[in-house]
């Protein structure tokens, strides 16, 4: 039975905005696996991981109940569902807001003036905790889906959705007021897997792998070449994670610099380096980096 054979199991999200971002994840991890949509699980190869494809809203309840080892879901499910789970590492991606949004013409300008007012919302249990922690009574009104629509409809004078850009929220007419909470997708694990040293000992082992994946995004390895004298120049120029590796070449008075440089700031590096009297610069992609 897929419950008994002894593997450690990480849900993920079968089909949504979180899958591909998950599944690039565990293969840039170096996890061999055939993922199915269709399918329950997907074994891995080469690690003793068994990959669960499971509605987002089920995954918090699968990590509680020791069903999944370990799941990928965003934070604000989590909250919504109030899971005993434990957030072992956030990771970079599904970033977005649960924020309050009214129309654009509504006479409200915070918080304050949705009391007494209709919500709508996907999120029931998050939007009242936060209510109650800020003394606003106001009714929810819960929806399973399109809730940006309600206000038009007059099903509700706001709404408490998930945004990632806002664009679509705009495009219905409707101006944001308050951001409840900020969440991105993140690994958990339930207490159950917690207290199995075997079973922790794997996870461990996925810990380092994700780290390393994670620690590489948007970085670059870079090797240059340059005269010894302008080693302190170049120095001062390159954002290293550490301090840049110089090593004498066979040409008397020139060294080659390797470093480690984000993605973003390259280019704009790159030009002072030039400047500095560096050439031959090789610029490469980076898998891991373990520290």
């Amino acid at each position: 039975m897929l419950a008994s054979n002894g593997r450690l199991k990480i849900a993920i999200q079968k089909g949504g905005r979180l899958t591909d971002d998950s599944l690039a994840l565990l293969r840039a991890c170096g996890f061999d696996f055939e993922f199915q949509k269709r399918s329950l699980y997907s074994p891995c190869r080469n690690f003793e991981l068994d990959i669960l494809a499971l509605r987002d809203d089920d995954i918090p309840e699968y990590v509680q109940d020791g069903v999944a080892d370990l799941g990928i879901v965003g934070e604000n499910i989590v909250r919504e569902r109030s899971a005993k789970v434990k957030k072992l590492l956030p990771l970079g991606y599904g970033k977005c807001r649960l924020t309050i949004s009214v129309p654009r013409g509504a006479n409200v300008r915070s918080i304050a003036g949705l009391k007494r007012k209709r919500i709508a919302t996907t999120y029931p249990a998050t939007l009242s905790h936060f209510l109650r922690s800020r003394q606003i009574k106001a009714e929810i009104i819960t929806l399973s889906g399109a809730v940006e629509l309600a206000p038009s409809l007059d099903v509700a004078d706001a709404i408490c959705d998930v945004v990632s850009t806002g664009t679509t929220a705009r495009l219905s007419g409707l101006r944001e007021i308050h951001t409840v909470m900020e969440s991105e997708a993140a690994l958990f694990t339930g207490r159950k897997t917690a207290s199995d040293p075997k079973k922790m000992q794997l996870i461990e082992s996925i810990l380092i792998r994700i780290s390393g994946s994670l620690q590489a995004r948007g970085r670059r390895y870079m090797m240059l070449n340059a005269p010894s004298a302008s080693v302190p120049k170049l120095k001062r120029i390159i954002p290293s994670l550490k301090s840049p590796t110089v090593v004498p070449l066979a040409d008397e008075g020139m060294v080659a610099v390797h470093s480690v440089i984000a993605e973003d700031v390259f280019w704009d590096v790159m030009e002072k380096l030039k400047k500095a009297g560096a050439s031959d610069i090789i610029v490469v992609p980076i898998e891991t980096i373990i520290r």
